[in-house]
C-alpha cells in the first residue's frame, strides 16, 4: 500500500489510506501555518510538543507526519520510529498536497 521509501509515503497514497481509516495523518506545523490551510482529517500536533505527546499517539495503525516541505515531518517520523510507532513522512509535505490540487481546510479545526 505504501509505495514510497520505507519510511516515506506519497501524498496520493496518504489520501487513499486516510480514506479507509488505515492511516492517521499528523500535521506538525505550528498554529499559524495550520490556520492557513491543512489536510482534512489530519490531527494537529506541533513539532515543539511532539516529545511530550508522542505516547498519546495510536499504535494500531501507521502514522504519517506532514509539515510544509517535509523537513520537520522527517524529524517527527524519526522520533516516532524510535518510540516504536509505525511512522511515515509525507513526501513533499503540504506544498505537494497543494500542487496536486487536493482539498485543504482553513481556520482552526
Amino acid at each position: 500500500m505504501f509505495k514510497a521509501g520505507r519510511h516515506t509515503i506519497e501524498v496520493a497514497d496518504t489520501v487513499l489510506a486516510m480514506g479507509t481509516g488505515r492511516l492517521l495523518l499528523v500535521d506538525v506545523r505550528d498554529d499559524s501555518e495550520r490556520a492557513r490551510g491543512f489536510a482534512p482529517g489530519s490531527q494537529h500536533l506541533p513539532l515543539s510538543e511532539l516529545k511530550q505527546r508522542l505516547a498519546g499517539l495510536p499504535n494500531d495503525r501507521p502514522i504519517a507526519f506532514v509539515c510544509e516541505s517535509g523537513r520537520r515531518s522527517a524529524l517527527a517520523t524519526t522520533a516516532a520510529l524510535r518510540a516504536g510507532l509505525d511512522a511515515r513522512n509525507v513526501r513533499g509535505g503540504m506544498a505537494a498536497w497543494r500542487r496536486q490540487g487536493l482539498d485543504i481546510e482553513r481556520g482552526t479545526p
